[in-house]
């Protein structure tokens, strides 16, 4: 019975992590650009030979994207990408695989040194240079989903003077920038590389200005109709955020808006990614836990803003735009 029981029990475990085969199939693919390759019907040599890869490791890769689904074998030994809406774009077109390589190089690496971690209770330290410019643009990629929100906050501000604080690689304000060319865009970014590739993305767009500042040692020229922190609060300590809520506040005009995009911490009743977040960020010692809905309103309310709503950007992930208001 015992061995019955084992055998059981391996059989749940490796059927509940069969899912995780598909996931690293499709990063595999998005990071050597793969499915781009088989675009069209070629041989594992052709790819192989193209791309200067190892070929029996190829071999290996394509015989696991036959049994997924995720290639399909065609006539005279060729492959070919199939079911490509299951798949992410190639590089640079605001794909979904850069969510699929932070996952794979950042998330489950670090969620794997947990025991480490527990046993000599001591936490990994976030390399902030050699991550930045993957977050930065799984942050562009979340920007893209939650623009319509912000856009239409735009419209109803009217602002002339819009703050951008964790712009990233200038994305996000580039849209925002060309959809209003009468509102003048400030993004600040803390990164020297991300800071540099944001500059030559929005060299041609004369209402950008993009910085590289510490949001600590940054004082905006004038109050700003509106201020949009994207991704940040889990960088700040838990005790410098309601000092962080006061110093945003100041820089609004009186009915100012702040706007924050941020995953929120959930409960027990939350999606199970919402939860593991905060194992994540609880394994850095420079990264803090996630805002909880609670404190989101306390923080405002004690800096003099009114939270207005908190709308939903990946319910999965626990990702919200979260509105205030400068009270007057």
């Amino acid at each position: 019975m015992i061995d019955v029981m084992k055998m059981f029990k391996a059989r749940m475990y490796m059927k509940r992590n069969e899912p995780f085969l598909f996931s690293w199939h499709a990063y595999v693919g998005y990071e050597l650009d793969l499915f781009k390759a088989f675009d069209r019907p070629m041989t594992k040599f052709d790819v192989a030979d193209a791309l200067q890869l190892d070929k029996d490791l190829l071999n290996q890769w394509v015989t696991v994207g036959v049994s997924i689904g995720h290639l399909k074998e065609m006539d005279r030994s060729r492959y070919k990408t199939w079911n490509a809406w299951k798949l992410p774009k190639p590089k640079g077109d605001n794909s979904s695989g850069v969510l699929l390589k932070e996952m794979m190089e950042l998330h489950i690496p670090t969620l794997l040194s947990y025991p480490d971690m527990m046993r000599k209770q001591n936490r990994l330290h976030y390399d902030e240079e050699k991550h930045a410019p993957t977050v930065a643009e799984t942050s562009r990629l979340l920007e893209v989903l939650a623009l319509p929100k912000m856009a239409k906050r735009l419209k109803d501000t009217q602002a002339e003077a819009v703050l951008d604080i964790g712009c990233g690689e200038g994305g996000y304000i580039k849209k925002l920038a060309e959809r209003f060319p009468n509102t003048h865009f400030t993004g600040i970014e803390i990164s020297p590389s991300v800071t540099k590739v944001a500059k030559k993305l929005t060299k041609n767009n004369s209402n950008i200005t993009i910085e590289n500042a510490d949001l600590w040692k940054y004082k905006p020229d004038q109050p700003q109709d509106m201020v949009m922190m994207n991704n940040v609060i889990h960088y700040i300590d838990l005790k410098k955020r309601q000092e962080l809520f006061n110093e945003l506040a100041s820089w609004l005009k009186t009915k100012g808006k702040l706007s924050i995009i941020t995953p929120i911490a959930g409960d027990t009743d939350s999606p199970p990614f919402a939860n593991v977040f905060n194992s994540f960020f609880s394994s850095f010692d420079n990264l803090y836990r996630l805002p909880e809905r609670e404190e989101l309103a306390e923080w405002g309310d004690r800096a003099g803003l009114e939270l207005l709503n908190i709308q939903t950007v990946i319910k999965e992930g626990g990702w919200y735009v979260v509105h205030y208001e400068k009270k007057s």
